[in-house]
């Protein structure tokens, strides 16, 4: 049974290998969402009907179990179907903590059920028993210790990102902040070799209490100075915290399954993460220090001249003959729910002939890919979903670039002026656009809190008012033209 079990988890690699191959492209990625999940479903029936063999069989307990599955199951389904697209950053943030939580938690649980139960290191569980070749205490003393650390900065570190993205939670800079951030790692390398190699019995499992208290207050001193605009960065890197901290919780358990489902999501969450910071022009060094987009906004962010404003009824007065048209979505268009209006104006405007194109910057809204879902929603053919790499050449033949509540990644500051915050970001060429509309709330800043000199071109019309509204008005207006 243990040798099929064996083949069986091959199985579930494989497709969680082809799930996230599939996840790389818009057009296959709800496929390779169901490959993953079919791997994971494999992988724990696999775990349920084969916990182990020998020395290394783990004593179920079933009424837990199936309690566990019972309740996971409806809170699950419950947030499905209860949490808006708009709230979706935040409930991506806080599965990377439950991730990190869960290693955490099977780290401490193994630690107090096979080490000190047993009074000595030597007779832990090892990860050789699986034949994966690894020496047994050093490793395991090893991946309890990351497993606590991660698990914990993950923990904390999604649950400040979450509040912060929720408007909770401001941008915090503490003095001294870095010589802070030093000692809390000192005291993770000292209580991680005191818990793991250097005390033993109730010093050992004190000493991990410490440790897991310090990893909270890192993963909150980590993510509280990070601004807004670096949200996404953040958030795919706690997703790569979540899994290096499920791989070593495999390695403290000794399942090889989980060592390399934990070492994929990771490597993944890791090249996401570099993704991000290249399409903010940023290294992940200056994100976790530089605290970008918080609550500091320049003296001139809100200082415009030559603002002219569009009506919905102006606004499809340009449409109507138009010949191409770029959207460009960004956060307010999550914000006001007004995906579904975009795809019908998209389908309005295309039935009279003309070739409509969507501008997807890779850090548009509060995480990684949320136009992308967005739009998905609203049933927006992927095939018309373009880059910011493949769609900037398209702007200077567009008759009408349709900003939908975007701001710093539209902003020409960042390819014109070298001394802006944003100097050097990739942005959406809106502005080469004969006509550029603007849909946004009001002339506030984004999250860079920097003015955009876009707003004052000739060829730019705010168009003022909540996203779904002023769209809504322009649909009707092309509908009775």
């Amino acid at each position: 049974m243990h040798d099929f079990a064996k083949v069986l988890y091959l199985l579930a690699t494989a497709l969680f290998i082809f799930g996230i191959k599939q996840l790389s492209k818009v057009s296959t990625a709800r496929r390779g969402n169901a490959t993953a999940g079919l791997g994971m479903l494999l992988a724990i029936v696999t775990t349920l009907i084969a916990p182990g063999e020998g020395d290394q069989v783990i004593h179920l307990s079933w009424p837990l179990i199936v309690a566990g599955i019972l309740i996971g199951g409806v809170l699950g389904t419950w947030m499905a179907r209860r949490v808006a697209m708009t709230g979706m950053p935040e409930m991506v943030a806080l599965f990377n903590g439950f991730g990190g939580l869960a290693s955490l938690l099977v780290a401490l649980a193994v630690f107090w059920g096979d080490y000190l139960a047993a009074g000595d290191l030597a007779a832990a569980p090892s990860a050789e028993a699986e034949g994966l070749g690894l020496t047994g205490p050093v490793v395991w003393s090893a991946a309890v210790i990351l497993s606590i650390l991660v698990g914990g900065v993950t923990l904390t570190g999604s649950l400040v990102a979450m509040a912060k993205l929720m408007g909770k939670v401001g941008d915090k800079l503490l003095p001294a902040r870095h010589l802070i951030t030093l000692g809390l790692l000192a005291a993770a390398v000292l209580f991680g070799w005191l818990g793991g190699w250097a005390a033993a019995g109730g010093w050992a499992a004190f000493a991990l209490i410490l440790l897991t208290i310090v990893s909270f207050a890192l993963g909150v001193h980590l993510v509280l100075p990070i601004g807004g605009a670096d949200m996404p960065v953040v958030i795919s890197l706690l997703n790569s915290y979540s899994g290096i901290a499920a791989s070593m919780a495999g390695f403290v358990i000794g399942n090889s399954l989980l060592i390399v489902a934990g070492a994929l999501v990771g490597a993944s969450g890791l090249i996401l993460t570099d993704q991000m910071c290249k399409g903010m022009n940023r290294t992940l060094l200056h994100v976790l220090v530089g605290g970008f987009g918080g609550d500091s906004v320049s003296e001139d962010a809100r200082d415009y001249s030559n603002i002219r404003s569009y009506s919905p009824e102006d606004a499809a007065a340009d449409l109507q003959l138009a010949d191409k048209v770029i959207i460009v979505p960004g956060y307010g268009m999550a914000v006001s729910q007004a995906q579904h209006v975009v795809k019908e104006l998209g389908d309005l405007l295309m039935a009279r002939g003309c070739e409509v194109k969507y501008a997807i910057h890779s850090v548009a809204g509060r995480m990684p890919g949320h136009m992308n879902v967005l739009l998905a929603e609203a049933d927006v053919p992927h095939d018309l979903l373009f880059p910011t790499e493949e769609i900037n050449g398209d702007f200077k033949s567009a008759d009408v670039a349709v900003v939908v509540g975007a701001n710093d990644v539209v902003n020409p500051a960042a390819i014109e002026d070298p001394n802006s915050k944003i100097a050097g970001m990739p942005i959406l060429h809106v502005h080469e656009a004969r006509t550029v509309h603007m849909i946004k709330r009001s002339l506030s800043p984004g999250y860079a809190g920097i003015k955009n000199p876009l707003f004052e071109r000739d060829n730019c019309f705010m168009c003022f008012g909540d996203g779904k509204e002023f769209l809504q008005g322009v649909v009707d207006e092309l509908k009775n033209a």
